[in-house]
């Protein structure tokens, strides 16, 4: 590689077309803004892509986690497990809903939540587990069934739902992991519940939103769980705005007072348009992993493998760990691309670290691990806006930081 004209590399800037612009131009047009036909059409193509009869979209992946658990019945008295290496919005659905959050450390040399700490977390009043497909890796979802159909005695249903499964329910945070895929199933119709995020920075984006796909679950309705999922989110009104429009259809009944967090046909357009482009933008991503690899691993650096004979990533994340710097050499190399125009990113600052979760009583000194992964990652570009020139100025500049360690 050779040293090029300073470029400048956003971290991770939405990949819009003029396909998502005609679509969304198209339901401007309609005079079909809020929930509506596109919403319901972006519904019924998530489930067939992720392998499910049923999924919901949403205006985040966070109201579709607690809308999760809201369907189970979780809250207070309850308690609900989450890895300690994580984005807030993980956790931040357990508090919502009133049950309690028990952080768990990720394995010493692995982002994954360490599955001997979660079976051993595991107590009467456990009724969920929220694993992170992190960087956009399926998690090891047959341990994590085995460990739950393990404690099964210890399990004390509170609904319907929760009867019917017998079992601690597991609600996947698959925000970063539409698109990828474990032992042939894709991310989605794995977990029993699965939280995807389209947020502006996602592969698939509608700026703002998400969706919630399910297993089918033995004894209950798919079309009631998709009814209490709308009921919840749209004021807990009987009917959405589409079906009050049928004609003498204005009566309608509030019959909770819930929540507000409904997706839009315009932000549905621009999923449609994706939908279309996504496989193509999934292959590069793909490109671009195996282009930094062949170039970072064999430096010393520390990656992800997204790619194995158990798993298809989605190639969300491109996380790095240099070892042994300090962070405070972590923060200086992330300047010093800053300055050469790469903007790079933390993928997480452990929740511990976090007021919030220090005022819950939360200490970064009872998750090493967690500290310890974070303390030297660096997250570079990946986005399918990145062109091959592109690529190749942040390997030259990284790889160049690198061997002057």
């Amino acid at each position: 590689m050779s040293s090029t004209q300073k470029r400048s590399i956003p971290f991770s800037p939405p990949d819009i077309s003029e396909a998502e612009i005609n679509e969304v131009c198209e339901a401007l047009r309609s005079g079909w803004i809020t929930t509506g036909p596109k919403t319901k059409q972006l519904e019924k193509e998530v489930a067939e892509y992720v392998g499910t009869d049923r999924a919901v979209c949403l205006n985040s992946q966070t109201a579709c986690a607690e809308m999760a658990l809201r369907i189970l019945g979780i809250g207070e008295g309850d308690e609900v497990i989450v890895p300690a290496y994580t984005y807030t919005a993980s956790a931040s659905v357990v508090y919502h809903v009133g049950a309690k959050i028990v952080l768990v450390d990720v394995q010493k040399d692995s982002l994954e939540m360490d599955y001997d700490a979660l079976e051993n977390a595991i107590t009467e009043r456990t009724k969920a587990i929220i694993p992170v497909d992190l960087a956009g890796i399926p998690c090891d979802y047959d341990r994590i069934f085995a460990i739950v159909e393990a404690k099964k005695n210890l399990f004390k249903p509170s609904n319907k739902i929760q009867e019917a499964m017998g079992r601690i329910a597991v609600c996947a945070d698959t925000a970063h992991a539409f698109g990828a895929s474990w032992h042939g199933r894709m991310a989605g119709s794995i977990a029993d519940f699965s939280s995807f995020s389209f947020h502006a920075v996602k592969n698939f984006t509608t700026a703002e939103g998400g969706a919630l796909s399910w297993r089918n679950i033995d004894g209950i309705d798919n079309e009631e769980i998709y009814h209490n999922v709308q009921l919840f989110s749209l004021h807990g009104q009987s009917k959405d705005a589409l079906a009050k429009t049928q004609l003498g259809a204005w009566e309608y009944d509030i019959v909770g007072a819930w929540y507000k967090c409904n997706m839009t046909d315009v932000a549905a357009a621009m999923g449609l348009a994706q939908m279309k482009r996504y496989p193509g933008m999934l292959a590069r991503r793909k490109q671009i992993i195996e282009k930094y690899d062949s170039v970072l691993v064999p430096l010393g650096v520390e990656t992800l493998k997204h790619y194995t004979e158990d798993h298809i990533s989605s190639g969300h994340l491109y996380i790095t760990r240099i070892p042994g710097i300090s962070p405070e050499k972590r923060s200086d190399i992330i300047i010093e691309m800053a300055e050469q125009g790469v903007a790079c990113n933390v993928h997480y600052k452990p929740l511990p670290m976090h007021t919030a979760y220090k005022n819950m009583g939360f200490d970064i000194k009872d998750f090493p691990n967690a500290y310890n992964r974070f303390a030297n990652e660096i997250t570079l570009p990946l986005h399918t806006c990145l062109t091959d020139e592109d690529v190749e100025y942040v390997l030259e500049k990284y790889s160049s930081i690198i061997r002057s360690l």
